[in-house]
């Protein structure tokens, strides 16, 4: 089992690029999470060494791409591992294609359009635009956000903080969302020429080097 803890961003950043793929909370045996490698204190007491600020900070500064892509689980993955995993999850036709062959609903579809016209557009801003602000089309929002994450059309860009005319936080913050292919871009990624089943193997590979056989079980199913 690899053993890592950190106390700082940077440190967090190196364990990132050394794992490939790192959950919020625990996910995977034997691999690391976020949860698990900081210190519990930590965790929201609005300091630097606070791991709750980073996992979006880690997507705006382009180190890992940040949403709930495995399991309806946050997970951040790095831009050396991105293209693979994104090739093994996501899909080669677009949202627009899927959609008239009936394998994505009609509302991700619409978020998905109104994300690609306004990219890190925030939850608020998106729920209201989609026409799903009743508290009973709520289900219906949040599920279609978790099925453009769950294929890599879209990942959480960040975080938009609500503010008052003094400019002082006033409120929740809002995740905002951004599609893959504008993240991607805006952060130098480039895509790769292999296909769905040699990423798999490639990330199987890299994986072998550094998990156990619970992990590699585990990865194996995810990475169908």
């Amino acid at each position: 089992m690899m053993e890592y803890k950190v106390k700082t961003y940077e440190e967090a950043v190196d364990v990132i690029k050394k794992v490939g793929i790192l959950p919020l909370a625990p996910l995977i045996p034997d691999l690391p999470s976020l949860n698990a490698i900081t210190l519990p204190e930590h965790w929201h007491s609005d300091t630097e060494f606070d791991p709750w600020t980073w996992r979006t900070k880690f997507a705006t500064d382009g180190v890992a791409a940040y949403g709930k892509f495995i399991k309806k689980k946050s997970i951040l993955v790095s831009r050396e591992l991105l293209p693979y995993v994104k090739n093994v999850l996501g899909y080669a036709d677009s949202v627009e294609e899927r959609y008239f062959k009936g394998i994505v609903s009609k509302e991700a579809r619409a978020l998905y359009k109104l994300i690609s016209q306004e990219e890190g557009i925030d939850t608020r801003a998106l729920r209201t635009k989609a026409g799903l602000k009743e508290k009973e089309k709520k289900k219906l929002f949040d599920h279609a956000l978790l099925e453009l994450q769950g294929s890599m059309d879209i990942v959480i860009s960040g975080i938009n903080v609500k503010r008052n005319t003094e400019g002082e936080k006033n409120g929740w913050s809002s995740t905002a969302f951004e599609t893959y292919n504008s993240w991607v871009a805006r952060n130098s990624i480039n895509g790769i020429n292999e296909g769905k089943e040699d990423s798999r193997k490639y990330l199987l590979s890299y994986f072998s080097n550094i998990c156990s056989d619970a992990a590699m079980k585990k990865l194996e199913k995810i990475f169908v």
